[in-house]
């Protein structure tokens, strides 16, 4: 086996990530060890070294041919990775300091030092106890980064982002408030376009969806009032505008029951950036005070819109 494929084992029995088990991983790994093809791990060393060293070794000892704007590719692909998985440690200096250096820290040295010896097992998962793994620690960062919510009584989860944040504060702040025991029949989310999507009873209220039609952001129905809330989130393709309300009206031209049109805004301060392209007879509702809706007029708050003409210019 190549010490290529030997570093290539110790990261992947270490629980890399298959994207920091590369040959520029492995690579850094054996310069930072400072081992060439021929020497044992037991020969492994720690000295500081720039990444600069590290490409200068690499094309010395192990038939690499690294240019030197490669540097960014180690620190983005490996010594940043290395760092979070405690291989390794910097010298303290600024980044952007020429007397930047990295070392292998002393326990991950004592744990290659093993590789291919009988205490590589048990050092191998003295490490794990110690420290998570980078699938574990990243796995966690994204489950961090994710937005829990409750849908049709289900646990489901947004990815992060204002987007998301709004659509979730809709989901959670403004049905309970205005749309009680409705049910959310399509919503999207920024990675999942389609988190939540009911054809069968979109179909069932007259809305087809084809790969032409812009859903709403949110599509709430009270059985109970047989009302349909259609529901934009600014912070996506904006508010409803005649020219959307339009739309709408052509995509839900079937639907029998009454349509309610609704803006959400995260703030006050971003709804008066749209205040005058609302479209009348919409609604608007504020994250920052989820108690009130504001009405673009029509008869009464939270009315339905007139049977659509296909018209709405005003």
């Amino acid at each position: 086996m190549s010490k290529i494929a030997e570093a290539q084992a110790i990261l992947a029995a270490l629980q890399l990530p298959a994207s920091q088990q590369t040959n520029t991983c492995c690579c850094a790994l054996l310069a930072l060890a400072g081992l060439t093809e021929n020497m044992s791990w037991a020969q492994a060393t720690n000295h500081w070294l720039r990444i600069h060293d590290v490409i200068i070794f690499s094309n010395a000892n192990l038939g690499t041919s690294y240019a030197e704007n490669s540097r960014e590719t180690f620190r983005k692909r490996a010594m940043h990775h290395f760092r979070n998985a405690a291989f390794i440690e910097d010298n303290g200096m600024a980044t952007n300091s020429g007397n930047y250096r990295y070392r292998l820290t002393a326990e991950m040295l004592n744990l290659i030092k093993s590789f291919g010896t009988t205490n590589w097992e048990p050092l191998l998962a003295t490490f794990h106890q110690q420290h998570p793994t980078l699938v574990q620690l990243y796995a966690s960062q994204r489950k961090l980064s994710k937005l829990p919510v409750k849908i049709n009584g289900s646990e489901l989860s947004f990815s992060a982002g204002a987007h998301n944040q709004l659509q979730k504060d809709i989901i959670e702040e403004f049905a309970p408030r205005f749309a009680p025991h409705s049910a959310c029949l399509y919503v999207g989310d920024t990675v999942n376009k389609d988190l939540v999507k009911d054809e069968a009873s979109l179909g069932a209220l007259g809305i087809t969806i084809s790969v032409h039609d812009k859903m709403p952001d949110v599509v709430l129905y009270s059985e109970e009032n047989k009302c349909l809330f259609l529901i934009e989130a600014v912070t996506s393709v904006g508010p409803m505008e005649p020219k959307r309300v339009r739309e709408l009206d052509v995509l839900t031209a079937s639907v029998p029951c009454a349509k309610i049109y609704i803006t959400a805004f995260p703030d006050f301060k971003t709804f008066k950036k749209f205040a005058d392209k609302l479209a009348w007879d919409t609604e608007v509702w504020i994250a920052q005070h989820p108690d009130h809706v504001i009405h673009y007029n029509g008869g009464k708050l939270l009315t339905p819109r007139p049977c659509p003409t296909l018209s709405t210019e005003h």
